[in-house]
């Protein structure tokens, strides 16, 4: 099979983007998707991501973590929307559909600007947050972000015995001046820490907003910069907007 693909990364979440219109990729085929996203054996990539035709909305997105699961993906939604505008698909607005349901956004010169879903459900464990922005995330605060081993914490986390069947993505977190915070996330399906996570950032901001901060919160990734922005009444966040770049690496052909 000879798969032609381009390459997309958001602050350093990395992508293989299909553009899936004719229906040609077979998307029951995971191991394939885990093939593509091997940084050995195929392209090298935090996830798979198809545009296809929607009869109403201006494209679908679906998103495949490296082990073959779905979930929502804010950096991979961003990148999805530079690509459909690189395919013709749209200008620079757009509605699409995506797992968890319909998002809209806009291109500002070289960064996306993503609506989020409004966030009402949120738990505190002990001084740790739950909050899903699409993806289930815990958030926990740390004194220093860059001295914790985060692929062993976060795997614990993530397999202790209330998560271990779902999964939850975890995310280390430092408060910094300028109400900005350092985030370092591990991701399930990847099982691994990745250079940004958008839905981990943003439920990192709301976390913040949680403790007294106030929007746009700057979040500090090992990939790069995002922003998070969002209107707060009481513990309910809406008009959530996840902000940064996303740029295109290359394209090319694969054949497995």
């Amino acid at each position: 099979m000879v798969i032609q693909f381009h390459k997309y990364q958001g602050t350093g979440n990395d992508f293989v983007m299909i553009d899936n219109r004719d229906l040609k990729f077979d998307k029951s085929d995971l191991l394939l998707i885990g093939r593509l996203c091997d940084r050995r054996f195929g392209v090298g990539a935090d996830g798979v991501i198809l545009i296809e035709n929607h009869p109403e909305l201006d494209f679908e997105m679906i998103y495949f973590n490296p082990d073959g699961s779905q979930s929502l993906c804010g950096n991979g939604s961003r990148c999805a929307v530079m690509f459909a505008k690189s395919l013709g698909i749209i200008d620079n607005e757009t509605e699409f559909l995506a797992i968890d349901g319909v998002h809209s956004a806009f291109i500002d010169e070289d960064e996306v600007h993503l609506l989020m879903n409004d966030v009402a459900e949120h738990e505190l464990i002990g001084n740790d947050f739950l909050i899903n922005t699409g993806s289930p995330h815990y958030i926990k605060y740390v004194p220093n972000a860059h001295d914790i081993d985060v692929v062993q914490t976060g795997r614990d986390i993530r397999y202790s015995d209330r998560f271990k069947e779902d999964g939850v993505n975890v995310n280390f977190i430092e408060e910094c001046p300028n109400n900005s915070l350092v985030i370092r996330t591990y991701e399930r399906g990847v099982e691994n820490e990745t250079l940004s996570c958008g839905t981990g950032c943003t439920a990192a901001a709301l976390s913040f907003a949680l403790k007294g901060a106030e929007s746009p919160i700057r979040l500090n990734a090992v990939g790069g910069e995002l922003q998070v922005s969002f209107n707060q009444e009481g513990d309910i966040f809406k008009d959530i907007y996840l902000i940064g770049p996303a740029e295109k690496v290359f394209e090319g052909v694969i054949e497995l």
